[in-house]
C-alpha cells in the first residue's frame, strides 16, 4: 500500500546529533516499503493541509516547534484520522500545549546517562513489537516521564530499570506505547537518542511498524 508521510525534526531546544540518521533510516525504509517521506525543519509546513500524508512523525523535536496555526492543523489532521508517531525526544515537544500532552500520552521528566539496559516487551501483537524478543536489550537514555501513561494508552514496552542505573519511575515504567485520539492512531517510543540506534535492524523494524501502523498500512 503507498502512502506518504511528513518527517518533522524542527528543535528550539536541544538538538540530537542522530537527527541526520534518523532521517536517512526512515527515507531508506520508505524505498524498501514502498512509501513516500517528505521531511522538513520547517514549522510553516504545518500550516497548509495534511491531508496528503497518512502519518506524521515527530522525531526528536524538542522544544515550541509549531505555530498557533500549526496547532490547529495538526488537531484537525489527528482528530479527523491522521496517524502520529513521535519518536524519542518527541516527549520533550510543545510543553506549554495541553492538547500535545494528551495527543503523545506524557512528558519527558529527566533521564540518566546513555546505557545498556533492557526493555520488556509486554505486548508482542503489534507491528512495532512482534519482531522483537521477550527482552530488548537496548542501548539508549531511557527517559523517564513527568506520570505513566498507562490506564489511558496500550502499553508496548517498559524499561526493566533494574537493569541500569538511575530509573526514576520504579516498576511502572512505560517506554513504547499506541493510543487512539479522535479518529487518528497515535505511537511514541522513548527510544532512538544514538545515532548508531538507526543502524539497527530491530530498531528499524519497530520504526517501520509503528509508522505502518500509524499509516493505518499494518
Amino acid at each position: 500500500m503507498a502512502f506518504r508521510i511528513l518527517v518533522y525534526t524542527h528543535t528550539t531546544e536541544y538538538r540530537h546529533d542522530s537527527i541526520p540518521d534518523a532521517v536517512a533510516a526512515v527515507r531508506a525504509l520508505g524505498a524498501a516499503h514502498g512509501f513516500e517521506v517528505d521531511a522538513t525543519e520547517d514549522p510553516g509546513a504545518f500550516e497548509s493541509p495534511l491531508d496528503g500524508y497518512a502519518a506524521v512523525v515527530f522525531l526528536s523535536t524538542s522544544g515550541e516547534v509549531l505555530t498557533p496555526a500549526g496547532r490547529e492543523r495538526l488537531t484537525e489532521y489527528t482528530r479527523g484520522g491522521g496517524g502520529f508517531v513521535g519518536v524519542h525526544a518527541a516527549a520533550c515537544t510543545e510543553y506549554d500545549w495541553p492538547y500535545y500532552g494528551e495527543l503523545l500520552g506524557a512528558r519527558f521528566a529527566r533521564h540518566p546517562d546513555l546505557q545498556p539496559g533492557k526493555a520488556v516487551v509486554e505486548d508482542r501483537d503489534h507491528p512495532a513489537t512482534g519482531h522483537l524478543p521477550a527482552v530488548w536489550e537496548f542501548t539508549d537514555e531511557w527517559y523517564d516521564f513527568r506520570a505513566s501513561p498507562r490506564g489511558s494508552v496500550r502499553v508496548l514496552a517498559a524499561a526493566d530499570e533494574s537493569s541500569y542505573q538511575g530509573g526514576g519511575m520504579g516498576e511502572d515504567h512505560p517506554l513504547v506505547w499506541c493510543h487512539e485520539r479522535g479518529a487518528g492512531r497515535v505511537f511514541y517510543t522513548a527510544l532512538g537518542h544514538a545515532c548508531e540506534a538507526y543502524q539497527d535492524p530491530a530498531f528499524r523494524a519497530h520504526l517501520l511498524g509503528a509508522v505502518r501502523w500509524a499509516a493505518r498500512a499494518a
